[in-house]
């Protein structure tokens, strides 16, 4: 990577597309209300597909497209109304992608994740982002307009003004919803599941190994809006997992007569998806965190900027730098300090009356927590609306400033003796804090910048945002617990008696009793069998040599463990990389429970990959999450490819990425994949309540597995296709002034 050398702000006489002596509608309810749904819509969608991609997407292009087209069927729209509804739906795309990496770790650590934490948690979170970005807008977007040029804001303004002078993009984007949310009601097997949704192939010449391909629409769309350069890289680290890596356990551990830490059954009996949870997961684990601490250490030059220019920007007072100009008025610093003071409280009172059930901490305890989320999200804001500046949103690791600041925490932490299970939850609660913080900023960067360009008034852009992360972060919570809830397996456990009141290490009893009535448990035969919930309690296991990592079922009455409670949030088909990668540094700092010898190997092998020059975050993500997830997003990716190559063979200018015809027909492929698929989610939780028949919706079009593998790729493949053709045709251009 190219050093990042500071540069002097400079002073600009840059005059925006509405200029300072105009006064056009902007902050009108119609505005708000608009911003505020597709807040609600984005950040459920990029939950859904965040947890399942392990990665996210800017929100902001899409929601200016469909802004503009929606509110000019209502009557004439001014362009800073449009840029208002992009900014205040943006935020719940924003913070979403903070909760998604963080919060979630409650559950891998064994406490619940409950829906009035995860609202708090994200507010605070969000809040805290924008409010730390007021006193640092006119350093930031400013005055240092020529030195930073935050692309996707600037991306989102040439859609604003384009449309503003007539250009009309909506259609591409309805477009891929409408195919896309076909493709997807018939391919989600919550939904008519006419094919099976993952074809899977595990060829016996290569035993441990497997080819496979989660043929989701929505994958199919960030591959072609990430690129084939990451889309390449990422399938890269799944390909190095599922066909080298496994195979090779495979090989030299099938011979074994004992399991093999941190694995629980013989290699030999290990099918892939087995030896991909049990030894592919702290692998990843530790190249994850190790390429999330390259990626931050790459970027202390930045770092050290940004938090020079933030510290000589609030000693000259935000005041003093103001002007009379209506492009010039920000929230005061006394909102600014007064709203960091408010959220210091909320962090307080929650931490003091609302902790996590078991994890009770003291006074001090909380103080402590609310000084650190103030330092590290001062800190990792400045840090991460500058990176945001230098090389966009996609690039800025947020995960590694989470690593950061839960392996600080977690020191001092250890220092202190707080080593308890209470504060682990407590870690996560800072961590996740200061990462939506840090993401919101970022984000916010980008929104000012666009405002800026357009000639926006700041003010009623962050009061914007302030109302966006406040409507969205309820639309998180529910998606995110409801996720959870629907993609959740009640499955049998070979029988395994064990003492409760002598559990091994690692393996802890959480409730004495079941809360649910009924269980629907899966039997080894596929069949599902109802059972009374009252029978069980239920035991968490992390870092065990004896239970995989997890939830079990114990009958008191049999002295065994007779099911297994997989979670939604951390299998397959939501693994949640991120926020597992957070469980497992808090657990193996204040535990000492982590499978040392995994997790270094996969620390040398992102040393390795970052000396071959290659960005070691990708593969490594690439390498953690499934192989399905990583094919298909790989095949969108080249067609990505292809279709800037015969466009370039072609003579044809190249667009922009962000606002190319393919980059928003793919934008509408990814909301149609989550909004689709999120309805899939809340037909199985009308299932689970028996308000609709298990299964009442699928539509099979064969029984034949061969025949509904050779389907699904069929169909995957035509919208593949579509995605090219598509992104071919240009799109109508905005006639000039």
């Amino acid at each position: 990577m190219a050093e990042i050398k500071e540069m002097r702000p400079v002073e600009t006489t840059f005059q925006p597309y509405i200029s300072a002596n105009q006064n056009l509608a902007e902050f009108t309810p119609r505005a708000i209300l608009l911003g505020g749904f597709f807040g609600i819509l984005f950040g459920a969608v990029t939950v859904y597909v965040g947890l399942r991609a392990g990665l996210t997407v800017s929100a902001s292009i899409p929601i200016a497209v469909l802004s503009i087209s929606i509110l000019r069927a209502f009557g004439k729209a001014t362009i800073l109304e449009n840029n208002i509804v992009q900014t205040a739906g943006s935020a719940g795309e924003s913070v979403a992608g903070g909760v998604i990496f963080t919060i979630p770790a409650l559950i891998f650590l064994g406490f619940p994740m409950e829906i009035q934490r995860i609202f708090l948690l994200a507010l605070v979170g969000g809040w805290l982002g924008v409010f730390f970005m007021i006193p640092l807008r006119r350093q930031l977007i400013v005055k240092e307009h020529g030195n930073l040029l935050y692309p996707e804001g600037t991306a989102c303004a040439d859609v604003l003004i384009a449309g503003d002078r007539g250009g009309s993009f909506a259609s591409r984007v309805f477009m891929g919803l409408g195919l896309g949310g076909l493709y997807t009601l018939f391919q989600n097997e919550n939904l008519f599941g006419s094919w099976t949704s993952s074809p899977a192939y595990n060829p016996s010449w290569l035993p441990g190994g497997s080819i496979r391909g989660n043929t989701t629409s929505e994958y199919l769309g960030v591959g072609y809006i990430i690129g084939p350069r990451i889309a390449g890289v990422i399938f890269a680290g799944g390909v190095f997992a599922w066909l080298v890596v496994m195979p090779a356990i495979k090989f030299f551990g099938g011979h074994l007569t004992q399991p093999l830490y941190p694995g629980t059954m013989l290699i030999s009996n290990m099918s892939s998806d087995d030896m991909w949870k049990a030894y592919i997961r702290p692998i990843g684990a530790g190249a994850v965190a190790a390429s999330g601490l390259i990626t931050l250490l790459k970027t202390t030059p930045t770092i050290i900027a940004a938090l020079r220019a933030g510290a000589k920007d609030l000693a000259k007072g935000a005041a003093a730098a103001a002007s009379e100009k209506r492009t010039d008025n920000d929230l005061s610093l006394k909102v600014a300090l007064g709203g960091v003071v408010l959220v210091l409280l909320m962090i307080w009172a929650m931490l003091t009356f609302k902790p996590v059930p078991g994890t009770q901490t003291g006074f001090f305890a909380n103080v402590a927590a609310a000084i650190f989320i103030v330092i590290f999200g001062f800190l990792f804001v400045t840090v991460s609306s500058r990176i945001t500046g230098l090389i966009g949103t996609s690039s800025n690791p947020i995960s590694g400033m989470a690593i950061a600041t839960l392996m600080a925490t977690c020191a001092v932490f250890l220092v202190l003796g707080w080593t308890a299970a209470a504060y682990g939850a407590l870690a996560i609660t800072i961590g996740g804090v200061v990462c939506i913080a840090s993401a919101n900023a970022g984000n916010t960067s980008q929104d000012l910048k666009t405002g800026f360009l357009v000639g926006a008034t700041p003010r009623n852009q962050q009061l914007a945002l302030l109302i966006g992360v406040f409507i969205s972060v309820i639309a998180i919570g529910y998606t995110l617990q409801g996720m959870n809830k629907a993609l959740e397996q009640f499955r049998s456990f070979p029988a395994r008696t064990i003492d409760v009141d002598h559990l091994p290490v690692g393996v802890e009893l959480q409730k004495s009793g079941f809360d649910r009535e009924r269980v629907r448990v899966t039997n080894d035969a596929n069949q599902v069998v109802e059972e009374p919930g009252s029978k069980y309690m239920v035991l968490n296991s992390l870092g065990s040599s004896d239970l995989p990592d997890g939830k079990y079922l114990y009958n008191p009455q049999t002295k065994q463990i007779e099911v297994q409670w997989i979670q939604g949030i951390g299998g397959e088909k939501a693994p949640a990389p991120q926020a597992r990668l957070m469980a497992t540094i808090i657990s193996g700092i204040l535990n000492h429970r982590l499978p040392w010898g995994l997790v270094l190997i996969g620390v040398f092998m992102v040393i390795g990959v970052e000396l071959l020059g290659i960005r070691s975050l990708s593969f490594a993500v690439g390498f953690y999450i499934s192989i399905g997830t990583t094919l298909v997003m790989f095949v969108g990716g080249v067609i990505r490819w292809l279709v800037e190559r015969n466009m370039a063979k072609a003579g044809e200018l190249v667009e922009d990425s962000e606002v190319s015809a393919g980059s928003l027909y793919a934008s509408g492929l990814i909301a149609a994949g989550g909004i689709v698929g999120l309805l899939g989610i809340g037909v199985k939780l009308l299932e689970d309540r028996n308000i609709i028949k298990p299964g009442a919706l699928i539509m099979e079009f064969t029984k034949d597995p061969t025949i509904s593998k050779i389907i699904a790729v069929i169909t995957c493949a035509a919208l593949a296709y579509s995605l090219y053709y598509f992104a071919r045709k240009p799109l109508e251009e905005a006639p000039r002034k």
